[in-house]
């Protein structure tokens, strides 16, 4: 009879065991899932047909928090291998980096005995799927956050950052989105930077709505007028950009857009509610603002948002050169604070500006969430500091206003820049449409589930050139400071042409658990003794407790 038992016990486990091996089922117990993928990325690991390589280059002799992304770098990948033929290897960055122009990152750390110790790393993977190659950059490096709370955004950022390249890797057509002109946007020059960031990832067209492709430019506005513009001008791009506009749209132009946003297209404005002139600030020193009249508040209103005919202030500001001295033949150039140029907080409740440094900007308008019930989801992505004001429009801005009055600094969190996303109202859900329009359709009054992202500012999407030459976006020439303008637009963009998901990846959150350095430190010797200690008294005190029910039991 116990050998029959035996028998059977021995078959279930093997059955178990043959099942398991075949059917893997894998339970996640930790509280923020970081076992888990999502399951957009399932499907995108599904999808694929051929092997995945991952080269990881992280390796060496690393820190104890490089151990760890390097660890939980190996955990993503093994995860990804259980819903796709995911391969990994691990060679020492030099090894192939030269051939990939990846540059190292130098670790200098102080050790115990007060000695430097300096670390090359190379914080990068190379993911490789059919014949094509794409570099996964396992560090984020934002400004302002420690090494700690860097290494950790980095392992929040891991299955994002693999399922973006092998989308792109899976991709075998390019996306194309538009960038519109002829209402006085700033030229190709200052938008240099913006579409080098896009063209990873999309085909980036420009020009005016009209009946020839967005490709080709117009110069007389009037002979647009003059056209029949067709309804569906914009219905092969995945997203529309609107940057820094200066004049108002006609309202055939508008409606063009409206609808085009009703079929489910998605829309990105950068748009100031204020009109001024930067020339006349540098040659005069002061310029008056007056409420910029782009015919798109009826719209915005439509939406969700209204966009302020003002500008924000604030104490979080860039600095500029101004001339403190007093003798014109010796100039003293000293830099001061521009409150007109606010260094802007990012939201950590969007995946568009999670754990994002700060983003640069100057001449912001304020916006506001308007409608009540209408459900749109809007979420803030931008805004200022605790200390800010508003300036209204009539008004003036004066290089000579360098040490305002801090008392008046009163708004916290002005918002600059919101996301909307849900079912919008047509602006023409009660009008005809106007005359120049060639459509056979009538026209739909509410849209599909979509996205619009509004900014109260065209200066975040755009470079500065010195000497010729293109500056990134988000780097200010006298400070020598780079800040996170061009992962913003990148994100704001991906996020609006998202049908797959991915982008929500972005929302995965790891808790950071530290030690208290100085407390290990200090108390070392006493953890050690309890480290050891208390397992080997654990382990004693059960074998005494076993070996005293046993002895009960068999003397009896």
């Amino acid at each position: 009879m116990k050998w029959r038992n035996a028998i059977i016990v021995a078959c279930v486990l093997a059955a178990v065991n043959a099942a398991a091996y075949f059917l893997p089922v894998r339970w996640d117990m930790t509280d923020d899932k970081h076992y888990s993928l999502s399951k957009a990325s399932k499907e995108l690991l599904r999808a694929t047909d051929e092997p995945i390589e991952v080269t990881v280059l992280l390796d060496g002799d690393l820190n104890a928090g490089f151990r760890r992304l390097k660890k939980a770098t190996e955990e993503t990948i093994e995860e990804m291998g259980v819903y796709g033929d995911v391969r990994r290897n691990n060679v020492r960055g030099t090894k192939v980096t030269d051939s990939l122009g990846l540059r190292p990152i130098v670790i200098h750390e102080r050790e115990q005995n007060g000695k430097t110790a300096q670390t090359t790393v190379w914080p990068y993977a190379v993911m490789e799927y059919k014949g094509k190659r794409a570099v996964v950059t396992l560090l984020k490096n934002t400004r302002g956050l420690s090494g700690e709370e860097n290494l950790n955004a980095s392992i929040e950022q891991l299955e994002f950052a693999f399922m973006e390249a092998l989308h792109l890797l899976q991709q075998t057509e390019t996306p194309r989105i538009a960038i519109l002109e002829g209402h006085g946007e700033p030229d190709e020059a200052h938008t240099y930077d913006l579409m080098s960031a896009l063209s990873k990832y999309y085909q980036v067209d420009r020009g005016q709505i009209d009946e020839r492709p967005l490709r080709s430019k117009t110069k007389d506005r009037d002979e647009v007028a003059q056209r029949l513009i067709n309804i569906h001008i914009l219905d092969g791009y995945k997203a529309v950009l609107i940057i820094d506009p200066q004049r108002a749209f006609s309202e055939q132009e508008k409606f063009v857009i409206d609808q085009y946003i009703m079929r489910g297209g998605t829309v990105l404005w950068a748009v100031n509610g204020v009109q001024f002139s930067e020339k006349v600030l540098q040659s005069e020193g002061f310029t008056p603002i007056v409420a910029l009249d782009l015919g798109l508040t009826e719209m915005f209103f439509k939406y969700g948002v209204r966009v302020n005919p003002a500008l924000v202030q604030d104490i979080q500001c860039l600095p500029i050169p101004v001339n403190v001295s007093s003798d014109p033949q010796a100039p003293n150039l000293q830099p001061m604070p521009w409150t007109y140029a606010p260094l802007l907080l990012t939201s950590q409740g969007s995946p568009v500006t999670r754990n994002m440094g700060q983003v640069m900007s100057t001449f912001v308008s304020p916006i506001d969430a308007v409608g009540g019930e209408d459900g749109i989801e809007k979420r803030v992505l931008l805004a200022t500091s605790t200390a800010s004001r508003v300036t209204a429009t009539p008004g003036e801005v004066d290089l000579n206003d360098m040490n305002p009055d801090m008392n008046t600094f009163v708004y916290q969190y002005v918002p600059v820049a919101v996301s909307l996303e849900g079912r919008f109202a047509s602006a023409y859900a009660h009008r005809i449409a106007p005359e120049g329009i060639e459509s056979d359709e009538a026209i739909r009054k509410t849209s599909v589930k979509t996205r619009q992202v509004v900014i109260g500012s065209g200066s975040i999407l755009l470079n500065e050139t010195q000497k010729g030459q293109v500056l990134p976006m988000g780097y200010d020439r006298y400070s020598g400071m780079q800040f996170s303008n061009r992962d913003f637009v990148t994100n704001a963009v991906l996020w609006l042409t998202d049908s797959e998901g991915l982008i929500g990846l972005r929302e995965k959150s790891v808790v950071l658990r530290l030690l208290n350095d100085k407390r290990a430190h200090d108390k070392r010797t006493e953890i050690q003794a309890v480290s050891v200690a208390l397992p080997v008294s654990i382990l004693a005190l059960i074998g005494g407790i076993v070996w005293i029910i046993r002895k009960r039991r068999y003397e009896m």
